[in-house]
Order: structure tokens, then sequence, then C-alpha cells
């Protein structure tokens, strides 16, 4: 039945408008193109081409196939490239775990570029709450994580930091913390908190965030944005996370009288001293390790 190169000389026919085109277009004999097509016509019993003509033009049945003919040459240089992407060893998934809390758009050009430079990998992207990116590593869940970072460096990971982000504290515009700026730890410990944390039983790392006595423990920090923007509570949460919502208006940076200065907090990329990476996680480590010199 049909082959590749019959294939490709009748659609390379069809798209040129004649023999001789596509014989120049593909690099080979105006007789190897002709051949091929006959050969192709006498596979299927009728013709593709009407030859009466100075050039030949599509019959109605070459009209039928060609759409078809095309999807079969496309499919096939995938199958070729998925196989030597393969013969040169590169992974067939990559698992990244990006905390939500640092999530952030300048990650887009690199996981575009991805998409291109491995069209055969199938990238899985988590976004775990706070503090499990590294858990998901630890596990071999994933391959390499995108997080807050951690307190202490836990054994078994290489790390790299690669930016900051802003940890700021907000209310709805019409909490009633808003008229009492700037608010002392008094003040803010006499109103209900709303604090992301690990799903982690061992992690209780947020507890060192904890400023009043009355809290709400969420996973996500994109829920706690909600509930705050609901009037529910307050939050010290990551600018990622809220820079949106400041902008339009749902939300109100509150002045603290106990801070002057930003509190930043480092983003960590992390990934096992164990887990082999295969070329397409080493070019992807690599460009996440260069976020360090723009910040993400």
């Amino acid at each position: 039945m049909a082959n590749a190169e019959q294939l490709e000389a009748f659609v390379t026919t069809a798209r040129m408008g004649s023999f001789s085109a596509a014989a120049r277009h593909l690099g080979k004999a105006q007789s190897t193109i002709s051949s091929a097509v006959i050969n192709l016509e006498i596979d299927i019993g009728f013709d593709l081409f009407d030859r009466s003509t100075r050039n030949p033009t599509l019959t109605e049945a070459g009209s039928s196939l060609l759409a078809d003919a095309e999807y079969i040459l496309r499919s096939h240089g995938q199958f070729t490239a998925h196989a030597t992407a393969l013969g040169a060893h590169s992974e067939t998934h990559l698992c990244v775990a990006i905390d939500q809390s640092v999530w952030s758009p300048s990650l887009l050009p690199i996981l575009s570029d991805f998409e291109s430079r491995f069209p055969f990998v199938t990238l899985e992207l988590l976004d775990p709450g706070s503090s499990d990116a590294g858990q998901l590593v630890r596990d071999g869940r994933a391959d390499m994580g995108v997080m807050i970072a951690p307190e202490t460096l836990p054994k078994g990971f290489h790390f790299r930091g690669i930016g900051h982000s802003q940890l700021i504290t907000v209310c709805s515009p019409d909490y009633p913390l808003v008229p009492l700026q700037p608010l002392t730890e008094l003040t803010l410990s006499q109103f209900r908190q709303l604090i992301p944390h690990s799903r982690n039983p061992d992690d209780d790392s947020h507890l060192k965030r904890k400023l009043s006595p009355r809290v709400w423990l969420l996973e996500s920090p994109h829920v706690t944005v909600d509930l705050v923007c609901a009037g529910i509570g307050w939050a010290r949460l990551n600018s990622a996370v809220v820079d949106e919502e400041l902008s339009a208006q749902k939300l109100v940076a509150l002045e603290l009288a106990f801070e002057k200065a930003d509190v930043l907090q480092g983003i960590d990329l992390v990934w096992s001293q164990t887990r082999h990476l295969g070329p397409a996680g080493h070019w992807l480590l690599q460009r996440l390790q260069g976020m360090a010199a723009r910040g993400p």
C-alpha cells in the first residue's frame, strides 16, 4: 500500500502545482516524483491527478484524499522525531512541583521554550501548598520543585536560590483593621488570621506565622485570598498570590507598626541528589537556575 515517499510526492505535487516544481522542492529528479505518484495510483486503483492539461490537477478522488495524506505525513514526521528523541535517551515524562505561593508569569517563557525543544516529553506541573513541593521531590513524585525556602534544609537535596517573594499583610477594604493602621501585633491578634500551611502533619512552620489565637488553616493560598476578600479574616501572603487582588482593590495592604521594611522570603529550586535527570530535565533545571540573575 502507500508508503511515505509516495505520499510525500503526491502531497508536494498537489501543493506545488506540477511534478517538476515538486521535484525541485524535494531535491529529487522529476521522474522519481512522477513514478512515485504513478505507483501510488496503481496501488489504490484510480488516478489522483488529471494529466490532460499542461499542469496536473487533482481529480475529485485526489482532492478527497489529500487531507488524509497530509495527516499521515505529519504523523510519520512526529513518529520519526519521537523515535529520534528516544534514541537520544531523552526522558518521556518530567514532573515539576511549583509552590502555589511562588507561581509567576515569568515562568511562562521558560515553559514555552521547553515545549518547543522537547515536544515529546510529557510535562506534569503540580501546584502544592506551602512546603509540600520539597516533600514531593523527596518522595520521588516530582523531579524538581520551586518553593518558598524552608528554614532548615533537609538532607538529600540540591538547593539553588532563584529569587525572593515579598510577604504582604492583607485584608478586605472594609475589614475593621483598616481604620486602625498602623497596626500593632496586639491589634492583629484580636482578629481572625487565615494561614496557609502544609498538609504534612510533621510540618509546623505555620505556627511561626501565627499572630492571633483565632486562626483558620488552609492548604491553598488562593482559597485563603478568596476568604480574605470575603472579609472572614486577615492574612500574610506572598506578593505573587495577592498582586492581582491588590491592583483590583479587592484587598488592602496593611501598614504594620512593628515592621518598617519589606519582609522577603527566599524562593528555592530543589532537586534530588540521587534522582537521574535526562536531557530535558537538565535543560529545564539550567533555565530555572538562570532565574537567579533576574529574579522570578
